[in-house]
């Protein structure tokens, strides 16, 4: 079944790497997907025994061994999960005879655990990809194995299971909506899973709706800004650890996972004593080689920059630069969300508590594809780092003033890419000055400021410049806030909430609000920003 399944998917490598719509290392799938199972399949041919734990180590073994890029990791992860289920019942059955045989049911728990372990080895799982794709696989495996003992049938209906599950991925996973194709790991996955059932009886159809998979998109934003302002951290860094310090233990890998979280993204550290997988997106790969050298010996090492990947890729495809562009600082998943929605080309995660340099505002001006960058701080303190990246920047570099969210968020609304940069300049301006902000957070201090004494841990709003209200209820506080902002030309507010804020306080608030103020359209938003209970935009 695993020969067969390297075959297809060597078969289909190109075709699945076609589906790509991220072309950066990771983006590979198709040949990372093939490496992984080329790995397999070269330790389990190793092996004398022909034993079911042996073959499931061995697979186990050399999928990670061999994992390459995020999708190869995955996959590495999903067969560990389905051969730790597939050796269970071999290794407490010991006497020979005593179980001779796989049924469906033994195979559906094997694809059950597989998304377990799959999903338990991703630092962040997206809906949308192959974890998907997988997740729902091992859900419907288990019901169909109850009627369908024939194995050849039941590996038909869980492929048409996953069939149905892909063709749902760019409904869940907007850059795949907007590129008009369907997850290429989740179509990887499949093709293996093609290859186990065409290995039962080479005579049976495999049914790949390859059909429905779609074409990127190319030119049209799919694979070029949008994607690129994905890249916060530029250098795609591989590595096994091998051959551990006699001091490594469990608990030292997952420090080392912690320490990676803290480097960058897209984390995977998994592996045991014997062996340890690495994958990270980071601006310091060598410090992330460094740390795990605290563990053991390096091998395997692959950094590749996924920038200047992306710079190659807009060149074979003549991409040219549009006029201008956006960066914003802005904290918070929810709030970045927001911006990405309004056509933001590059967010920098910072606020209040992190403000970035001028150097890295400069060097996000510089991955945007446009001749002209406008920037929005969003934060008082940050608009001077602002204005001296516009020494450091070779592109020319515009900052709009913007003190707050609200008011980057009004400014982006504003923007008008047909018009000329001065007239966005001062639209930008405009819009937001038009915005009236407050914030609501609380003291890190006991201290007297403007009019009032506030205690450490007191609730405070604020508007751009001073305190407007305190005391000890977020609710409270917000409220009163909003009672110093609204006026009779009030038409509506949005309050961005915060990490501190439960989503069942936030809807109390907002129906308090409503009742309060019931002429005026209040909206809610997850900003998940740190620091700050609420932030609060009035117009």
């Amino acid at each position: 079944m695993f020969i067969n399944a390297y075959g297809a998917i060597n078969e289909k490598k190109d075709y699945v790497d076609s589906l790509n719509v991220f072309p950066v290392p990771d983006g590979d799938t198709g040949i990372n997907m093939t490496l992984t199972m080329q790995s397999v399949i070269k330790e389990v041919e190793s092996i004398t025994s022909n034993e079911v734990v042996a073959i499931s180590a061995a697979v186990s073994r050399g999928g990670l061994k061999g994992a390459r890029g995020n999708s190869g990791v995955i996959l590495s992860q999903i067969l560990k999960g389905m051969m730790a289920e597939m050796s269970r019942p071999f290794e407490s059955q010991k006497k020979a005879g005593q179980m001779s045989e796989v049924t469906t049911r033994d195979f559906a728990r094997c694809v059950e655990n597989a998304a377990k372990v799959a999903y338990s080895a991703v630092t962040e799982p997206k809906e949308g990809t192959i974890l998907t794709v997988i997740r729902i696989m091992g859900e419907e495996a288990k019901k169909i194995a109850k009627i369908e003992p024939d194995f050849i049938k039941f590996l038909q209906k869980l492929i048409e299971v996953g069939e149905q599950i892909l063709a749902q991925t760019p409904e869940m996973l907007p850059v795949l909506k907007k590129a008009g194709v369907v997850d290429s790991g989740g179509r990887g996955l499949l093709i293996i899973f093609g290859g186990f059932l065409s290995a039962l009886d080479g005579s049976v159809e495999v049914n790949l709706n390859f059909e429905n998979d779609g074409k990127p998109v190319f030119g049209d934003g799919a694979d070029g800004d949008e994607i690129e302002s994905d890249i916060e951290f530029a250098y795609c860094t591989e590595f096994n650890i091998s051959n551990m310090h006699k001091s490594t233990t469990m608990a030292s890998i997952n420090t080392l996972q912690d320490r990676l979280l803290k480097m960058g993204d897209s984390v995977v550290c998994v592996g045991d004593l014997e062996m340890v997988k690495v994958h990270v997106h980071t601006n310091t790969p060598g410090e992330a080689v460094t740390q795990a050298l605290q563990l053991g010996e390096i091998i395997n090492l692959k950094i590749d920059n996924m920038l200047q990947q992306m710079r190659e890729m807009r060149a074979t495809k003549n991409i040219e630069d549009k006029e201008q562009g956006i960066v914003v600082v802005s904290a918070g998943d929810g709030i970045a969300q927001v911006f990405k929605d309004l056509g933001v080309d590059v967010i920098i995660k910072g606020g209040q508590t992190m403000n970035p340099s001028a150097e890295d505002i400069a060097k996000a001006a510089e991955r945007v594809y446009a001749k002209t960058v406008f920037v929005f701080p969003n934060n008082k303190n940050i608009i001077l780092a602002a204005k001296h990246a516009q020494d450091l920047c070779k592109k020319e570099l515009i900052v709009i003033p913007t003190s707050s969210v609200n008011e980057g968020i009004a400014a982006c609304v504003a923007f008008d890419d047909s018009a000329s940069i001065e007239e966005n300049r001062q639209a930008f301006n405009e819009a937001a000055a038009n915005v009236k902000s407050a914030s609501v957070t609380y003291a890190v201090r006991t201290t007297r400021f403007d009019r009032f004494s506030v205690k450490e841990g007191e609730v405070l709003g604020m508007d751009n410049k001073t305190i407007i209200a305190k005391g000890a209820s977020v609710s409270d506080v917000t409220v009163r806030v909003i009672d110093k902002l609204v006026t009779k030309d009030t038409s509506s507010v949005t309050l961005f909430y915060g990490e501190l804020i439960k989503e069942k306080d936030a809807n109390a608030l907002h129906d308090k609000l409503l009742a309060k103020y019931p002429g005026i359209d209040f909206n809610m938003v997850d900003g998940g920003q740190p620091v700050y209970y609420y932030l609060v935009s009035v117009e």
